[in-house]
């Protein structure tokens, strides 16, 4: 029998009836034709994820046009084995474009729970409009995971993007809400083997609102560092320490393959998340990997952040990136970004506040402004980037950003210390965590107090910044039409509760040619 953390978050089902769908279904990286669909079996008591245990299990799979299964277009079966932690994917194609479809999953007469998914348009397809999710930065310990469930509930989303911190790798107790430990993940301790990081990704694909959400729609998934370890990069991490924890090559390799494993994403360039995903001649998502081949991160303050030889992407994904916006022809070019892209500079803030803002950004306390994580610690790779959008009039460029915990509307200026005098080269919205501790967290203070000191003051220092929220949980909608790209903003009333309700508070749009963000009064 199942035991511990995880036993205790398994759905009603009892975990002794075998073959069993404990983790849900999950379909992800939509094309024209295909879909990928995932799941997990249990196929006896003792094959828990990570165990290493459990027999091969035959997996049958089936696509419908209708919930009822009256209309199957596709189907087939997979092996589930314990070498892949019994997880399993189809990746299935000859599926018509922009077309919502229904799957399921069967094994030893026990079937997994129905879900929809939708196609991604044709190529070349007039596409009136796009709606997504968009989410960051799911703590597990930190609250329960309500923005999943609001966005399941909307019913008119083509995909939702999850642009990194899917999990967290801290052991228990280490990152909560507020220090406090809202509910226990597994294994209690950080992870760092194949094991440990299976039974966390299993732990959090329990989660009823994440089940919900993800038998809704597709998901388009991106890592930062979390899937890893905190403020992780090519070499190495700030949460790993080489002896005590063995090799950082081991523990990244274990940590992909969990992540490849459990999450319906095709890996892409030497099995990394950067990839590409077109919606008909409307928007292509340019999928950025941040941290398979950065440079260890700079000391704040230090002119090595305008070093020409350390780089956020690596050479080969910058070139991929320069590439696929100069030859992209949809009217918008979207890139999911795991870290912050438009510069910051922290402005002149009270100690009482300058201090947990550093703390949250990995700074120096003694006020240097830059967080050399994000783009503002590889200037010359930002440079680059934003001179060929310029010098090649690449227009209508969105960065979706997560990481942060904070929600920001931004231009991204060629030049920010002469903006807005100066040009901008693309815009960049950033959405606040699921569940991660964010400023007026760290300070203890009720919710709202620090944005409303902080916020005039990052707005006065960053002429780009039209708006920053410091303190709030929520999501995004992201709705594109051909005239503008707009973001809603949603905050959640309590991340620690778990019936938390959900409420519009901003939207801001970028129209079409302007390179701009302006604020609008309305939701979608």
């Amino acid at each position: 029998m199942l035991a511990g953390p995880l036993a205790a978050a398994l759905p009603a089902r009892a975990a002794d009836q075998a073959p069993a769908f404990l983790h849900g279904v999950a379909s992800g990286d939509p094309l024209p034709d295909g879909i990928l669909l995932w799941t997990r079996v249990t196929p006896t008591p003792e094959a828990t994820a990570g165990s290493g245990l459990g027999p091969d299990t035959e997996v049958d799979w089936v696509v419908a046009k209708d919930k009822a299964f009256t209309s199957i277009v596709a189907k087939g079966s997979v092996t589930a084995s314990a070498v892949s932690d019994h997880t399993v994917k189809a990746d299935v194609r000859g599926l018509e474009p922009a077309t919502d479809y229904w799957f399921r999953f069967s094994a030893g007469g026990t079937d997994s729970p129905v879900a929809r998914t939708r196609t991604a348009p044709a190529a070349n397809a007039d596409v009136s409009g796009l709606r997504f999710g968009v989410v960051s930065c799911a703590n597990w310990e930190g609250g329960y995971f309500s923005a999943y469930r609001h966005l399941a509930a909307r019913g008119d989303l083509d995909a939702w993007l999850h642009l990194g911190d899917y999990i967290y790798e801290y052991k228990s107790g280490e990152y909560a809400a507020r220090g406090t430990v809202v509910r226990p993940h597994a294994p209690a301790n950080e992870t760092i083997t194949l094991a440990d990081y299976r039974v966390r990704h299993a732990t959090y694909k329990t989660d009823p609102d994440l089940q919900a959400l993800h038998v809704k729609a597709p998901v388009i998934a991106i890592w930062d560092d979390h899937e890893f370890a905190d403020n992780a990069w090519s070499g190495g991490a700030v949460n790993h320490t080489e002896g005590a924890e063995g090799a950082w090559t081991a523990r990244k390799a274990a940590a992909k393959q969990a992540y490849f494993e459990w999450m319906p994403v095709r890996p892409a360039v030497e099995g990394t998340t950067y990839r590409r995903l077109r919606f008909g001649k409307l928007a292509d998502l340019s999928l950025l990997d941040l941290r398979s081949f950065r440079s260890q991160q700079a000391s704040a303050g230090s002119g090595s952040v305008d070093d020409p030889t350390r780089t956020i992407t690596g050479r080969a994904q910058l070139d991929w990136l320069k590439t696929g916006l100069k030859a992209s022809d949809t009217k918008w070019r979207l890139v999911g970004n795991s870290v912050m892209i438009a510069p910051f500079v922290i402005g002149s803030l009270t100690a009482d506040l300058l201090k947990p803002l550093a703390k949250l950004l990995g700074l120096p306390q003694d006020g240097i402004g830059v967080n050399t994580d994000q783009w503002d610690g590889y200037t010359h790779d930002r440079r680059e980037l934003l001179d060929h959008l310029r010098s090649n009039a690449i227009g209508n460029t969105v960065f979706l950003t997560g990481d942060i915990h904070m929600s920001w509307a931004n231009d991204v200026p060629v030049d920010a210390g002469t903006y807005p005098l100066s040009p901008s080269a693309a815009t960049e919205f950033v959405i606040t965590s699921v569940t991660s501790d964010n400023l007026d967290d760290i300070v203890k203070v009720p919710e709202g107090t620090v944005s409303a000191l902080a916020a005039p003051v990052i707005e006065a220092a960053n002429r780009h910044v039209h708006w920053v929220d410091t303190d709030r949980h929520g999501y995004g909608v992201l709705d594109i039409t051909a005239g503008r790209a707009q973001m809603d903003y949603y905050v959640l009333s309590d991340r620690t509760d778990a019936g938390a309700t959900s409420k519009w508070v901003r939207s801001y749009r970028t129209r079409s040619g302007t390179q701009k963000v302006e604020r609008t009064y309305d939701p979608v």
